[in-house]
């Protein structure tokens, strides 16, 4: 190790410096992560750059490969490379924008609202399964108040 560099601080030590909110907060985090990252990896066809890509198109609407990058935090000759793919599968649309001519603007099509939509399908049913089959009444009742409190969390981006 180099001087001057600190040793790793294992997960244990880091919580135990965390006040009861603070680890709350990195519990919640690592353990959401893990159920989005296993409904994925159990259920998902699209690569997950694909996903990402139609997921942005279907909530926001159409727009231009550079706003795809941008907002994806990709580079622009990856996401071209990502948006090409999707029109080869038939999942987006390519239009001229009305504004710059020499610009495309990408729009999701039909095929591919449904491709996204299987998927989504598909981690519902799973985590729904794992509910039935892991969690007692009470415990689902406890889970049923989280989409709420969530929600109001998540509304501090807004």
């Amino acid at each position: 190790m180099p001087a001057g560099t600190a040793p790793p601080v294992r997960h244990a030590v880091a919580l135990a410096a965390m006040d009861p909110i603070e680890e709350l907060a990195a519990e919640l985090r690592q353990s959401i992560g893990r159920v989005v990252r296993a409904a994925r990896r159990e259920t998902d066809a699209l690569p997950a750059t694909h996903a990402a890509t139609l997921g942005f198109l279907r909530r926001e609407g159409p727009m231009t490969i550079a706003d795809l990058a941008r907002r994806r935090g990709v580079k622009h000759q990856g996401q071209s490379r990502t948006v090409g793919e999707l029109a080869d599968l038939g999942y987006v649309e390519r239009t001229v924008s009305e504004v710059d001519r020499r610009v495309s603007v990408i729009r999701i099509s039909p095929a591919g609202q449904q491709a996204l939509q299987q998927d989504v399908d598909a981690r519902t049913d799973w985590l729904a399964a794992g509910i039935r089959e892991e969690l007692d009444d009470e415990e689902r009742a406890v889970l049923a108040r989280l989409p709420e409190l969530f929600e109001r969390v998540a509304r501090r981006a807004d």
